[in-house]
């Protein structure tokens, strides 16, 4: 396997603009002409918010300790340290982890770290999973995904009925909107229990609170495990490493999920094996047979990354043949 870098392909080039008669010399007087600069438009941190607020006080962990306060170093010069610190500290207080070591991931609503993992644990390092303040704003767009697993009211329980209105009539208050994401999170949580525990390549689970997922780390101290879409895999691995992300796709379908987002940038490589991530937008097909098309995604976008290796997959005739083994009749079908 090679690791892949921007900088193996592209050598650094200077470009050269033509600009039309008399431009020139409008940008020269414009150049020289003094600007008054405008007073900067501050801008209100998210984390400040009614619905981070809220969350944080719904959230927060109130078990007492007699431990020394948790206060790892990496955090001290980090602006969001007192979100991360409110979202690491119940398993510092479970003896889950000891200390944080460095930032593994980041993504648009999430960010993965790096635990020294407490000895009770049986491993070394543990990677936490936080979600952002950005989580509030960030599932607006989710209808398939909402409709396709079980909705919560403002108290935690399960919507019956017609779960369109409900939830919607949920989402407007700042509770409701805790309610979902708390929702949204622990279904990430559980559906990577349930992989994992009929053996999946996921990462093994092992606990969730409040909007943090705590889960087995992969790769090496100072060095996370890249994803897919990173490396360059050697050709003998081509065909082995496609057929175990089918069986793990079909594995899924099986137990009730389908990944829903699944792509080169969710799969983890590391010493020759994939670890496949991300279940934040998993749907359970028993709960509504109308997501045929996320399961057919998932594989096309499978192929689609195979296919630079010389591979030719059909996704579609794949996810049918799929789908009727495990689900019956394709409902656009029936």
């Amino acid at each position: 396997m090679k690791r892949r870098f921007d900088d193996d392909f592209e050598e650094p080039t200077t470009t050269f603009v033509r600009m039309k008669p008399g431009a020139r010399e409008r940008a020269l007087l414009q150049s020289h002409t003094i600007h008054t600069p405008s007073k900067p438009t501050k801008k209100t941190s998210y984390e400040s918010s009614s619905d981070v607020q809220r969350w944080l006080h719904t959230q927060t962990y109130t078990e007492q300790s007699t431990k020394p306060t948790f206060q790892p170093s990496l955090l001290t010069s980090r602006r969001d340290a007192p979100w991360i610190l409110s979202s690491l500290t119940p398993f510092y207080d479970q003896q889950l982890i000891t200390d944080v070591l460095h930032e593994a991931h980041s993504g648009k609503e999430a960010t993965v770290f790096c635990c020294a993992a407490h000895p009770s644990t049986g491993v070394e390092y543990l990677a936490a999973k936080i979600y952002r303040p950005r989580m509030f704003r960030s599932l607006r767009n989710d209808a398939i995904y909402r409709y396709s697993r079980i909705q919560r009211d403002e108290q935690g329980q399960a919507e019956h009925g017609n779960s369109r209105r409900g939830s919607a009539a949920t989402r407007k208050t700042e509770k409701g909107r805790a309610a979902q994401v708390a929702s949204w999170i622990e279904y990430e949580y559980q559906t990577q229990r349930l992989l994992h525990e009929h053996g999946a390549n996921v990462p093994r689970p092992f606990a969730q609170i409040g909007n943090s997922v705590l889960m087995a780390y992969v790769g090496g101290l100072g060095e996370p495990a890249p994803r897919l879409s990173d490396v360059i895999i050697e050709q003998h691995e081509v065909e082995p490493l496609f057929e175990r992300l089918m069986n793990n796709i079909k594995l899924a379908l099986i137990h009730g999920r389908i990944h829903g987002d699944l792509s080169e940038y969710n799969i983890l490589y590391w010493e020759g094996e994939i670890t496949v991530i991300d279940f934040a937008q998993a749907v359970d097909p028993y709960h509504n047979s109308d997501v045929f098309s996320l399961l057919t995604r998932d594989i096309e976008r499978v192929c689609q990354y195979f296919e630079q290796y010389g591979t030719h997959y059909n996704a579609r005739d794949i996810a049918r043949q799929m789908w009727v083994e495990q689900m019956g009749p394709i409902p656009e079908e029936i």
